[in-house]
């Protein structure tokens, strides 16, 4: 666990520092932004909407744009200035009197956020190797779901005091927070000389200039199949509330639901994460976590149907089969999105992969409410949908790694230049 928290090598320590300050950060957004756009600004709830959407429209390019960038002047030097600047933008909002203003600003956060992803998962790519880049990732998250819970606690004050000043002074610590995550970025940049000896075996298979993404069908077949699996995170975070509103489930019982997927992924992430660096595997991983995603919706289709006490109890069965589905899916669509790439051309890919989570989160919420609508056979629906994903993603993983041995077994064959003399 200290090792997750903070670790010994410099690039993982400098992430983890940054990723707690981006993860407080984002706790006390989360939880106070939407009051602060219609209470303190004075949106209306469509208008907020329709930027937010807007935005999140933009962010989708920009992910692909963060990870092309990253490989021309460096993934650490493109994540340092986009978490600043996603700081700055947040700290803009205080000066936010009309929509318009507010849109412009929610699409240079988003933006900034897309390419500051992308350009992590390109540091990670470039800097590490096999199982290692899993792991890192796997204890990155673990690390974004505490300090996220943590800045959403500290947020609990604002919301308490409820006044426009206590939310004006939680939007600018947001702020600030993000901009204090660029300083281990920063520190790392001048570092990485120390570093030159360690890294010249991924420099040499990381030189830019390779293959677009785009034209690599394998690749772009596993980052739709990982995408519709991704949805799920809609599914947490705006169906199960609003479904256990309609059930005779107490609505209290959603904090207890989130909390326990916040504890589960804490305790669980970095172990499940371990041997999906095999593209089998993940493959196998993802398939798997596909499953228990449709028995979670199963679950909650149920709930539907009991009294209190049993639609308690088959919620928290079905939040445990979607947050272990959660888990199962993050790790196996790490390791394919990693395993699957030209290092060649590692920001694009990971560019790609981020694009795909950008589209699952702009849509996810959407076809959430949509299925809610629909009731039972909205749910039904679901399941099937995650269980194609989840069967597509493995039937990828198999295809590449059966190519990859094919590939392997002709080299071996084929004579060596000292046998052909």
């Amino acid at each position: 666990m200290i090792q997750t928290f903070l670790p010994s090598d410099r690039v993982a320590r400098a992430l983890t520092l940054s990723t707690m300050a981006f993860a407080l950060s984002s706790g006390v957004f989360y939880a106070v932004s939407t009051l602060y756009f219609t209470f303190v600004i004075g949106l209306g709830v469509t208008t907020v909407g329709l930027g937010l959407g807007i935005a999140g429209a933009t962010g989708v390019l920009a992910a692909y744009g963060g990870g092309w960038l990253a490989d021309r002047v460096g993934a650490h030097r493109v994540q340092t200035v986009a978490t600043a600047l996603n700081g700055v933008a947040l700290l803009a909002y205080s000066f936010v009197s009309d929509a318009v203003a507010f849109t412009l600003i929610a699409c240079l956060a988003v933006i900034m956020r897309s390419v500051g992803s992308s350009s992590k998962q390109a540091m990670l790519a470039r800097w590490y190797l096999g199982p290692e880049r899993v792991q890192v990732r796997a204890r990155m998250r673990v690390v974004t779901n505490v300090f996220i819970g943590l800045g959403t606690g500290a947020a609990a004050v604002a919301l308490l005091i409820g006044t426009a000043a206590a939310y004006r002074v939680a939007m600018l610590a947001a702020g600030v927070l993000l901009v204090v995550a660029a300083v281990p970025l920063a520190a790392l940049g001048r570092r990485v000389p120390e570093l030159a000896a360690r890294m010249t075996a991924v420099r040499e298979r990381a030189e830019p200039g390779g293959p677009s993404p785009l034209r690599d069908r394998t690749y772009v077949a596993s980052v739709a199949c990982n995408a519709v699996v991704a949805m799920h995170f809609g599914l947490l975070t705006v169906g199960m509330p609003l479904w256990v509103a309609t059930t005779g489930a107490p609505v209290a019982i959603v904090s207890v639901l989130l909390v326990l997927n916040t504890v589960a992924v804490a305790a669980l992430q970095v172990r499940a994460s371990r041997g999906t660096d095999d593209v089998r595997k993940a493959g196998l991983t993802v398939r798997r976590a596909s499953w228990l995603l449709a028995i979670a919706c199963g679950l909650y289709a149920l709930a539907g149907y009991g009294s209190a006490i049993v639609a308690c109890a088959l919620l928290v069965l079905a939040a445990s089969a979607h947050t272990l589905g959660e888990i199962l899916g993050e790790a196996g669509g790490w390791g394919m999105a990693f395993e699957l790439a030209d290092q060649r051309s590692a920001g694009a890919y990971q560019g790609l992969s981020q694009a795909g989570y950008a589209i699952a989160a702009m849509l996810s919420p959407i076809l959430a409410t949509t299925a809610l609508q629909h009731g039972t056979g909205g749910w039904l629906g679901l399941a099937a949908l995650f269980v194609l994903a989840g069967t597509g993603a493995a039937a990828v993983a198999r295809h590449a790694a059966a190519r990859t041995d094919r590939l392997e077994a002709r080299r071996r064959a084929s004579p060596s230049p000292a046998r052909t003399k």
